[in-house]
């Protein structure tokens, strides 16, 4: 079986889950979020995109209604014993079969949290469910339940965690070694995704970042490649994956000689990362760390190429995004702890010279400073 944790660590996980739903006044949950399936028990899927759900009492039990062609998904990487299927006909109504479901488990006149911010719950979806459960329980919103309990990775997690560092590490060394003046990015993207394979790794939850010349101010994918010119700057956003957890990172790499601003965007880049890290420290804010990053920038002179975040939560997630939450903007209020794993970027985009530079690496919190899961140098590439 396609496992990846032991019994005892899925117990520990549904303990925390099942008294947070009591301190709450849950008798159960029906969780929609591909995220909280898997931490719960191990379920690795993309079968998300349809319609599927969880059913988590208060007391442990659990019962899952899916399509058939994930009843063995189910079976081979979870520790979910309880599979239903719902039907794949015209005038499918996988809802109504979710009240079957809950009816046989005894759920009519119980109060159940739902998990409504997930990408598998469709609006169309959530409205199906919303009028086949009308009458029949109590819905309350606790799409934070679990989300909550992940923030806090276990050693068995950090392990993950790091690994995928040394699969980011990879992937960098990968890129370097292919960039260079007429190099093709493909050749380059391709250099990284195998790096990642080759060690073991996995499929990250959304296409990683890859932008040269004009096209490096980008913060996300787009398709098309060019090859590097003889001066130029190459913005990569890539992920270590393993066991889907992410250690996401973020370069510009320059090609020939940097210019003047690519070097003052370095040493602002290089002090606000600095500020961050300071800030890493559980009992602080994500809104704390966001500040100390602004401020520096601020005095740097880029105010106006910073973004209005900068950073986020990373852990197991699936596609169409690796972010978490919480995230670093201002006011928010998400207090840090040791066991949680961020994503620090410091990005510059200067549209008006057309010049870019980013920094940014995975950290693991602990009770002192941040433990960065890279062991690359954080000085400006040049190739």
């Amino acid at each position: 079986m396609a496992i990846h944790f032991t019994r005892d660590e899925f117990k520990a996980r549904m303990d925390r889950a099942t008294a947070a739903m009591a301190a709450r006044g849950l008798d159960g949950m029906l969780l929609f979020q591909q995220e909280s399936m898997y931490w719960l028990t191990g379920y690795d899927t993309f079968g998300f995109c349809f319609f599927q759900c969880l059913y988590v009492g208060a007391d442990g039990r659990m019962a899952l209604l899916t399509r058939s062609a994930d009843l063995r998904q189910a079976q081979h990487t979870s520790i979910i014993d309880d599979i239903r299927i719902w039907t794949d006909a015209a005038g499918a109504q996988p809802a109504a079969q979710l009240k079957d479901m809950l009816e046989s488990l005894g759920c009519r006149g119980h109060t159940l949290g739902i998990e409504t911010k997930s990408y598998g719950l469709t609006h169309f979806n959530g409205k199906a469910v919303d009028a086949a459960l009308d009458g029949f329980c109590t819905l309350k919103e606790a799409t934070d339940l679990v989300d909550r309990l992940r923030l806090i990775k276990s050693p068995a997690e950090l392990k993950y965690v790091r690994k995928a560092g040394e699969l980011g590490d990879a992937a960098l060394k990968a890129a370097i070694r292919k960039t260079r003046a007429g190099a093709d990015e493909g050749d380059i993207l391709a250099a990284q995704q195998s790096a990642i394979f080759a060690g073991g790794g996995d499929y990250p939850a959304n296409e990683f970042i890859i932008g040269s010349g004009r096209d490096a101010l980008l913060c996300r994918y787009k398709a098309g490649r060019r090859k590097l010119s003889k001066r130029d700057q190459l913005t990569l956003e890539w992920a270590g994956v393993y066991r889907h957890y992410h250690a996401a990172f973020m370069r510009t790499l320059i090609i020939g000689k940097p210019s003047r601003h690519h070097e003052a965007m370095d040493t602002a880049c290089q002090a606000a990362l600095a500020a961050v890290e300071e800030k890493l420290r559980p009992g602080n804010t994500a809104g704390d760390v966001f500040a100390a990053h602004a401020r520096v920038m601020d005095e740097h002179g880029m105010k106006d190429h910073r973004l209005n975040a900068c950073g986020y939560s990373l852990g197991a997630k699936f596609t169409p995004s690796w972010m978490d939450m919480p995230m670093f903007y201002a006011g928010n209020e998400a207090e840090l702890g040791a066991g949680m794993v961020f994503f620090a970027h410091m990005i510059l985009m200067d549209s008006n010279s057309g010049n870019a530079y980013c920094l940014g690496r995975t950290y693991i919190l602990t009770k002192d400073k941040p433990e960065p899961v890279s062991r690359h140098s954080l000085e400006m590439i040049v190739r």
